[in-house]
């Protein structure tokens, strides 16, 4: 196996100032191609996935520019939206795939979306079946389970719906829709996924009721351009974090992180597990808790991870699975079933590419069983295209005795384009 070597390191030490939020930015570009007015985005993510949403969004009739991480989106509302004269390629992006089909199904067209080869093998259904209720037509591979799919949109009829999984994607979809539907429209989860949608639906203008684990919209909202201010990715900075809890020495600063709370089951994980993380000048802007992060060396232990608390975490499982290999005792964590769908099977991936690095890790259908020890050997390992694993085996090769070959570490891109200069920048 061929890929990008990645060295031990003795300590790291500097401050980072991670890409900008992910989910944050997708939603922006959305919303703001939404608005009436102009809408300004700071710190947007330069990651292929929301660099899909802009295509999108072009394709639509909805221009922007850009210049460096700052994009501006000319709004001038649905209404101005044309049906595209070609194929939408959402590339790797479930959530560019999923919010879009929510904004579309109340569209006087019909639209075609597809995917790359691992966005084409992941299910729609969750997506597509309350949206076929509310009046959406929508046919597709499997019955509308997987892309490419077809969708002619319509007259929406509000509805409430009671999902068994908690995802950001599936509540956003269908609350983007209830924004054209007639009556009121209402998502109620089994748990609390990040409310990204919500608090963006409202500082664009819209009235959002959240009551414990229910959001509900009217139709008919209409939204005003804004200008929005993007925080640094917590996701990203989840491997800086784990780096700098279980490297010998030094001190890593990751400034303007955002610390929605939706999002921050990492912090409050590794915290339990011993890790020494501070947050300093605590703020809200735009709607979106920001802090700098300073993480220095601690001995982590071994938790149990579940519940409520795997969507605060989902995205983060790869990197702190690798943290708790590095720990004392036992680490188990459970519900997460949900990983088995995303850009890879992440519990079988991260089983066979932990334990190919010489580490104990055991296969649970929900979760992972981890064996903590004082080392990890290293030796080779395959992201199969999937940006989390590639900077977990980063990280994991930068922790390890002998290093790391990664193969496809390029599949970091998706999220975080100047990884790699990064992690050379602070290693020592």
């Amino acid at each position: 196996m061929r890929g990008v070597f990645i060295k031990p390191v003795s300590g790291v030490e500097g401050e980072i100032r991670v890409p900008g939020d992910k989910s944050i930015s997708h939603r922006a570009a959305l919303l703001g191609g939404m608005a009436h007015g102009d809408t300004h985005i700071s710190n947007f993510l330069l990651g292929q996935d929301c660099l899909s949403t802009l295509r999108c969004l072009k394709q639509l009739g909805v221009p922007s520019e850009r210049e460096g991480t700052e994009v501006w989106i000319h709004g001038k509302g649905m209404e101005a939206w044309t049906e595209p004269t070609d194929v939408l390629d959402a590339g790797n992006s479930g959530t560019t795939s999923r919010l879009m089909l929510g904004v579309l199904a109340g569209s006087p067209f019909t639209v075609t979306m597809t995917g790359d080869a691992s966005l084409r093998s992941r299910p729609m259904r969750r997506v597509t079946d309350p949206l076929k209720l509310m009046g959406a037509q929508i046919m597709g591979r499997l019955g509308g389970n997987l892309f490419p799919l077809t969708m002619s949109g319509g007259q929406l009829q509000g509805q409430t719906f009671r999902t068994t999984v908690a995802s950001a994607q599936v509540k956003s979809a269908i609350i983007l829709a209830g924004l054209r539907a007639s009556g009121v429209t209402t998502v109620e989860e089994p748990a609390l996924s990040r409310d990204h949608t919500e608090r963006m639906l409202r500082g664009f203008g819209v009235e959002v009721l959240s009551e414990k684990t229910a959001v509900s919209v009217h139709g008919g909202g209409l939204l005003t351009g804004q200008d929005v201010s993007v925080p640094g990715d917590i996701s990203s900075a989840a491997f800086f974090l784990v780096l700098g809890s279980l490297a010998g020495s030094g001190e890593i600063i990751l400034p303007n992180v955002g610390v929605n709370p939706t999002r921050t089951g990492i912090l409050d994980a590794l915290i339990t597990m011993g890790a020494d993380i501070e947050l300093i000048d605590v703020l809200e802007i735009c709607g979106e808790p920001r802090a700098t992060l300073r993480v220095r060396p601690a001995k982590l232990r071994g938790i149990e991870i579940g519940g409520d608390m795997i969507p605060r975490l989902i995205d983060e499982i790869p990197i702190l699975a690798v943290a708790a290999c590095l720990a004392e005792g036992e680490t188990v964590i459970r519900d997460a079933a949900e990983l088995r769908v995303k850009e890879s099977d992440r519990i079988s991936t991260v089983v066979e590419g932990l334990n190919a690095l010489g580490a104990k890790v055991e296969e649970l259908p929900d979760g992972l069983r981890i064996h903590g020890q004082p080392s990890l050997r290293g030796g080779q390992a395959s992201s199969l295209g999937d940006h989390r694993l590639a900077m977990a085996w980063a990280i994991a090769g930068m922790l390890s005795k002998e290093g790391v070959s990664v193969e496809d570490m390029a599949a970091a891109d998706v999220s975080y384009p100047d990884f790699m200069a990064v992690i050379k920048k602070v290693a020592q």
